[in-house]
């Protein structure tokens, strides 16, 4: 179950070379172009690049599952 009135803004590194999905609940009249503007500005974008390194996995072959 989600929380309700979650959206979701995809920011973009200043460099271009990386995107990030922000979820965030803004209230009514916000500038959500200045928003996203800040957020990709303060967003850590070095620790995002090194998580991505982490995750990043590489499947060899299905492995089979035992039935209990």
């Amino acid at each position: 179950m989600g929380i309700p009135n979650v959206k979701r803004y995809r920011i973009q590194s200043p460099d271009g070379k990386h995107t990030a999905t922000l979820m965030s609940i803004l209230p009514k009249g916000t500038d959500v172009d200045a928003y996203l503007a800040d957020a990709a500005k303060r967003y850590d974008w070095g620790a995002h690049e090194e998580a991505q390194k982490l995750h990043f996995k590489i499947r060899v072959g299905q492995q089979k599952q035992r039935k209990r």
